[in-house]
C-alpha cells in the first residue's frame, strides 16, 4: 500500500465530507476511494471515520491524525517545491475564511484577481462570522481582525483599521455634533446585536470605557445597520471599512475622533509556517500586496498565536 497516497485520499475524504464527493474531487472511481480507506485502517489498525449509510464523521482518532497528515503531506509538498525554480506557477487547491462582510468587501475580490493571475489554482472561501478552527476544518488560512491570543498558529500582520463613530449629515445638523461620547447616551443610536448592549471601546485621557447606548433600531447584520445611519436614523458604531463607501460619498460622517480606542489589527492566520504549501505562501504574498491600503506603517512581522477573538 502506498502510504503517502492513502494518506491523502483520508484528507480528501475528510475535506469533502464523503466518500463520494471525495471520488468526484481525486478523479477517481468509489470503490478504489473505499478500498484505499479500508486499507488505510486496516494498516493503522484505528478506525478514522464512522460511517453510516446517510453520513460519515470523523472518529477522535481520526480528527488526531488528520493533523498530522496535513503536517507530513505539507512538508511533502514543500519538499518537492524547494527542487523546483521559484517561478513555478501554484497550483492545487486553497480553502480560506474571513468575516463576512471584510469578506464580500476585499478578500473575495482579491482571491478572485489571484485565480485570474493563476490559471492552475481552485480557491474556495468561506464568510462565517465566528472563529474556526482551520485545522479542524480544513482551512488553510484565515483573516482576523482584533487581538490575538498565543498558540501553534502563525500570524501576519497586515495593517490596521479604526473603530469608528458614523451618522448622516441630516441626522447631524439636527441633533448636533457630540463633543463627548457620553453624548451619545441622549440621542437615538442604531445597534447591532453581539450578546450585548455596550459600545466600545472609547479613550479619554488615557482610559478606556463603554456606553449602554439606547435606540429604536437593531440589526442582527453589519450592512443593515450602516444603511439606516446613513438614512438619518441615528448614531452608528462600525469598523472604518464598513463604512467607507458611505464616506466617501458623503452620505455618512465621522464624529469623536478624538475618542477612538487604539485601531484594531488585521492579520492572515495559518498553521506551521514551516511545513507552509508553496500554493499558501504565493496567496499570503499577493494578499499582502493587495491589502497594503490597511497598513498603518508598522512592518509585518510572524508571531506565534492560538485561536482569535471574534472578528
Amino acid at each position: 500500500m502506498d502510504k503517502f497516497r492513502a494518506m491523502g485520499t483520508f484528507v480528501q475524504i475528510a475535506d469533502a465530507g464523503s466518500l463520494t464527493a471525495a471520488a468526484w474531487a481525486m478523479g477517481a472511481s468509489l470503490p478504489s476511494v473505499v478500498r484505499s480507506l479500508a486499507a488505510y485502517e486496516a494498516a493503522l489498525g484505528v478506525r478514522l471515520f464512522n460511517r453510516t449509510t446517510r453520513r460519515i464523521a470523523l472518529t477522535d482518532e481520526g480528527r488526531r491524525h488528520l493533523e498530522s497528515c496535513r503536517q507530513l503531506l505539507a512538508a511533502v509538498e514543500d519538499a518537492e517545491a524547494a527542487l523546483k525554480d521559484d517561478d513555478t506557477e501554484p497550483t492545487g487547491k486553497l480553502t480560506i475564511t474571513a468575516p463576512v462582510l471584510f469578506g464580500q468587501m476585499h478578500v473575495a475580490p482579491i482571491v478572485t484577481r489571484f485565480v485570474e493571475r493563476h490559471a492552475q489554482m481552485r480557491c474556495r472561501v468561506m464568510l462565517l462570522d465566528r472563529v474556526v478552527n482551520l485545522l479542524e476544518e480544513g482551512i488553510d488560512l484565515g483573516i482576523r481582525i482584533g487581538a490575538l491570543e498565543d498558540s501553534n498558529l502563525i500570524a501576519l500582520r497586515l495593517g490596521d483599521i479604526r473603530r469608528v463613530v458614523v451618522a448622516s449629515p441630516a441626522f447631524l445638523r439636527a441633533q448636533g455634533r457630540p463633543e463627548h461620547p457620553n453624548d451619545l447616551m441622549r440621542v437615538n443610536c442604531v445597534r447591532v446585536v453581539d450578546h450585548t448592549p455596550s459600545w466600545g471601546l472609547f479613550r479619554d485621557g488615557g482610559k478606556t470605557f463603554k456606553l449602554n447606548v439606547k435606540g429604536n433600531l437593531e440589526f442582527n447584520h453589519i450592512a443593515p445597520a450602516v444603511q439606516a445611519c446613513a438614512a438619518g436614523a441615528g448614531f452608528g458604531q462600525f469598523f472604518s471599512y464598513q463604512v467607507a463607501p458611505f464616506l466617501q460619498m458623503g452620505q455618512l460622517q465621522t464624529v469623536l475622533e478624538n475618542f477612538e480606542d487604539a485601531p484594531w489589527p488585521i492579520h492572515v492566520v495559518y498553521p506551521h509556517a514551516r511545513l507552509l504549501p508553496a500554493r499558501t505562501r504565493a496567496f499570503i504574498d499577493f494578499l499582502r500586496q493587495e491589502i497594503r491600503g490597511f497598513e498603518s506603517g508598522a512592518s509585518a512581522s510572524e508571531t506565534p498565536l492560538s485561536p482569535p477573538v471574534k472578528s
